[in-house]
């Protein structure tokens, strides 16, 4: 049995009309093509990447999952952190390729499992792919000893899996996208069908609906290099650095379209300028800002925005309303 979409209160309405309402106001900014898609795409990606598998133990930096990502070894990530990596970033790139599929698109338990196998293949000792055989206990936090969550039995696993599946396919189709993929979150994480890889997984699942429900845009940035007379392609080189992340020389070179001729000239002007410093040696080597990189373009990027809570906001002004008469 699945824990059904709950009733909607009219505060849950408002702040989801908030998030359209932001959702399109930045449409109008991503209905052309952008020369940052690319990079800063693969920004996001990685700090999703990073971010669920810090969860789950595996922990890296994000210039080191960056590194994954376009092929590149990573500087301080061990093996067993680098194949967890590998298989999220591997993945959630099927998942950003199913965002764009037909109409023939359709859930299934062998889209779950394959999607779990390029996550876990490298640990074939925990059956990827295939559900478990044994019970699941999630321990209390205060006391591992106790169980906080006892999973349903494995014999229910195929069935409850079938359950979700022919939810996501024709179930709730009206409830808003984000309230879909939180249930179907939710849902996955509660039946734990595997015996590895189940937080992932219904991260993974949450990150497919809201993308078949056309809920994922790129973000976009620039900083300004017109004072020094550079091209506007260095800018791939010094985004990284200003965000605190390393540089490396190839990956430069694929995100500007460089040979590789023009890549090691942009960097060496950087370096010469103090806007890049250079670390390690030969193919170790990579770049990190300079100390001479302008503090008002490191601060511009790097400073977060305080994030609202809408809900929080909402009450307020509503208590701040006037009494009708």
């Amino acid at each position: 049995m699945l824990y059904g979409v709950p009733s909607l209160q009219d505060i849950d309405q408002s702040v989801l009309a908030e998030i359209d309402e932001m959702r399109d106001r930045l449409r109008l900014h991503l209905r052309t093509s952008r020369r940052w898609e690319g990079q800063l795409r693969r920004n996001l990606t990685a700090r999703a990447i990073a971010g669920s598998n810090t969860i789950e133990g595996y922990a890296a930096s994000l210039s080191d999952v960056e590194d994954i990502m376009v092929g590149e070894a990573p500087i301080d990530a061990n093996d067993t952190v680098t194949a967890e990596i590998e298989g999220y970033r591997q993945a959630m790139t099927y998942i950003q390729r199913l965002a764009e599929a037909g109409d023939d698109f359709a859930y299934s338990k062998g889209l779950l499992n394959a999607l779990h196998f390029m996550m876990q293949g490298h640990h074939l000792i925990k059956r990827p792919g295939w559900w478990r055989t044994g019970p699941v206990f999630a321990t209390s936090a205060e006391d591992p000893t106790i169980a906080a969550y006892t999973a349903p039995d494995a014999e229910q696993v195929p069935a409850l899996a079938g359950e979700l599946v022919e939810w996501l396919n024709g179930g709730d189709l009206d409830a808003p996208g984000l309230v879909r993929a939180s249930m179907a979150h939710l849902n996955l994480v509660a039946i734990h069908p595997w015996s590895d890889g189940n937080g992932r997984m219904s991260r993974a699942l949450h990150t497919l609906v809201l993308a078949r429900e056309g809920i994922m845009a790129p973000e976009f940035s620039s900083i300004a290099v017109e004072q020094r007379g550079w091209p506007d392609r260095m800018l791939y080189a010094l985004y990284p650095a200003a965000m605190g992340n390393r540089v490396r020389r190839a990956t430069y070179q694929t995100d500007a379209e460089l040979s590789e001729q023009q890549a090691q000239r942009d960097i060496r002007e950087l370096v010469r300028a103090g806007w890049l410093t250079a670390k390690g040696e030969a193919q170790g080597r990579y770049y990190t800002a300079g100390p001479d990189l302008p503090e008002e373009i490191a601060r511009g990027i790097r400073e977060p925005r305080p994030l609202r809570d809408p809900y929080a906001y909402l009450r307020n002004a509503a208590q701040a309303r006037p009494p009708s008469r």
